[in-house]
């Protein structure tokens, strides 16, 4: 046995995992909604993978037992889950990879979201009325935006792993190659997503039985198309993705449906290193995902916000406590709907919005006894200014982290469950439906209900704005205390919120503060949502202060979190879904 594995499910079920055995070691059929259920977070004094599937994360902590460093366990975990989580795990979309370097005492943000194709332009996803055809802008080939994934990856393995492509490739090609057991989690998304997914061949073809019937939990699925484009990057890089045979299959497969990348969309397509977006908590630091994430601001912005407030003394999730957050949230997605889009584009006003003295006079705006209207709550920033002078549900995240002490949080994302549905016949995986993350039409809403505005307009070679936000948190010496991250759609940095708060405020260990009920406001729609689990007494209570509220029928994220505990290195993987497991280096 080569190392422990935290298996949780929605019955919170603990294993111990290798790839030739599967031994059961604890069972409870306590929900993760059940405030006395015990969660049993991985502990170690070495290194620890989390992601949202077991066997990827198995990937990455043998990477970790062979040598590597958290960065090259990063990189095998995100190229396994293209395998193993093919709803969310990909290389057909793209994502952002925050990294902490010991040696260097260095943090760094890796842009690898998609790009739109040269071809896009503004008005793509009207119809003659000029509404947005949604259909169109989500279900098309022409939503793909040209894929960041692999350039990434291999970027951030070149620069900062220690192992070769083909080491860190090896598992993932395996494990498409020579199959993988279709589990629960996988059987019940690919039946739920069939009428989609059927619609396309090589969709059907590639995930789904003769005649299209359904994988059942144990059946062997075997990706060899995928298994021969990996074998194309392990062997060429980068080139073997976005040149030769795989992108020719890509232009291809745009050919056949309608999509607009090009060969010269592929071979453009750049990564960019940014300054992460950084600030301060209470006595603790932070740094995030910069714009074209909208996730790092709005996250310090909310913090900054409540800072001016005793969470403590309130108590975790009182009426009182999500009250304050409620109106956080309010204020930031206001601001985002208007500041936020691609840098290389339009410049975001990034330190005026995470300003604490902003922060103050937002806080200023909140009553502390009853709610506002979102109709009410506009964008603050230039009046402030003008005071002053007088972002798939089915994301995926992951965090690993070394003995060294570097660290990795990553998430990236297809945008929806499977992208838009359609595979690239004889390359084995999805596209994106990235471009709808775009502002197809200012105030317009999204696939997530997210409002935008001209800074996020479609642009050839744009990237659109996002919510993902891997985060690092860092003690008084700029030492790493917790990765985290999530996916979510327009959900995602408010949990991400909700985990800084649970650890720092409210003093839980990682695994408590994931499990915790969550709760979610957006600005607009103005309604709260929240998961079960919270006190009736207190929804009674949001209620009379005026809050629309509706709960929650999906569950809020899944967040894969390292966290120094106690001063033991500590992984939990979030029990909302099945499948995920924290991964404890052993030797």
């Amino acid at each position: 046995m080569k190392a422990i594995v935290l298996f949780i499910t929605t019955s919170t079920v603990a294993f111990l995992f290798s790839f030739s055995s599967l031994v059961l070691a604890e069972n409870s059929t306590q929900t993760f909604l059940d405030k006395n259920a015990r969660f049993h977070p991985v502990v170690s004094s070495l290194g620890i993978v989390v992601s949202q599937e077991a066997i990827a994360s198995q990937v990455g902590a043998d990477i970790l037992e062979a040598g590597g460093n958290a960065i090259d366990a990063a990189v095998a975990t995100g190229f396994a889950l293209a395998v193993t989580l093919p709803r969310a795990g990909n290389l057909g979309g793209g994502g952002f990879m925050m990294l902490y370097l010991a040696e260097e005492n260095k943090t760094i943000a890796i842009d690898y979201r998609e790009m739109a194709p040269s071809a896009a332009h503004r008005d793509m996803f009207l119809d003659p009325q000029g509404e947005v055809d949604n259909d169109k802008a989500r279900f098309s080939a022409q939503s793909s935006g040209v894929p960041g994934t692999v350039a990434g990856l291999l970027y951030a393995l070149d620069k900062y792993g220690s192992m070769s492509i083909a080491q860190v490739l090896k598992p993932a090609i395996q494990l498409a190659t020579q199959g993988v057991s279709i589990n629960h989690d996988l059987s019940d998304s690919l039946r739920l997503s069939s009428k989609r997914l059927q619609k396309h061949r090589a969709s059907k073809v590639y995930f789904y039985k003769t005649a299209g019937d359904y994988y059942l939990p144990g059946d062997i699925l075997v990706q060899s198309d995928l298994g021969s484009t990996l074998k194309r990057i392990s062997q060429q890089g980068s080139a073997g993705f976005y040149q030769g045979k795989t992108a020719d299959l890509i232009v291809e497969q745009m050919q056949r449906s309608g999509g607009l990348i090009t060969l010269k969309d592929l071979a453009d397509y750049k990564v960019v290193e940014r300054e992460p977006v950084c600030g301060t908590y209470r006595s603790i630091g932070l740094c995030a995902m910069p714009p074209p994430s909208s996730g790092g601001i709005h996250l310090i912005q909310m913090l900054n916000i409540l800072e001016n407030y005793n969470l403590a003394k309130l108590g975790h999730n009182t009426a009182q406590s999500m009250h304050l957050l409620i109106e956080a949230m309010r204020s930031a997605y206001a601001d985002r709907s208007l500041y936020l889009g691609d840098p290389d584009f339009k410049p975001v006003p990034v330190k005026k919005l995470i300003d604490k003295a902003y922060a103050k006079s937002l806080s200023e705006q909140i009553n502390p006894h009853k709610a506002r209207r979102s109709k009410n709550v506009h964008p603050g920033l230039d009046k402030w200014i003008a005071l002053q002078a007088n972002e798939s549900e089915e994301t995926t995240h992951f965090s690993t982290w070394d003995k060294q002490g570097n660290v990795v949080s990553n998430t990236y994302t297809l945008n929806f469950a499977y992208g838009n549905g359609i595979a690239v016949e004889g390359a084995g995986f999805l596209l994106n439906n990235e471009m709808d993350d775009f502002s197809a039409k200012p105030g317009s809403a999204n696939g997530y209900g997210l409002i935008g505005g001209t800074a996020n307009a479609i642009q050839p070679k744009k990237r659109p704005l996002s919510s993902m936000t891997p985060t690092i948190l860092f003690d008084a010496n700029n030492k790493p205390l917790l990765a985290t991250g999530t996916p979510g759609g327009s959900t995602i940095i408010t949990i991400v919120l909700q985990i800084i708060l649970n650890w720092t405020d409210f003093d839980m260990g990682i695994a408590e503060a994931t499990a915790a009920p969550r709760i979610h406001h957006q600005w607009l729609p103005d309604t709260l949502y929240y998961e079960n689990g919270i006190s009736p007494d207190s929804l009674n209570l949001l209620k009379s202060m005026s809050h629309t509220m509706a709960p929650r029928t999906r569950v809020l994220g899944s967040a894969q979190s390292i966290a120094i505990d106690r001063g033991h290195l500590t992984g939990s993987s979030d029990p909302r879904r099945q499948g995920a497991a924290a991964v404890s280096q052993q030797h």
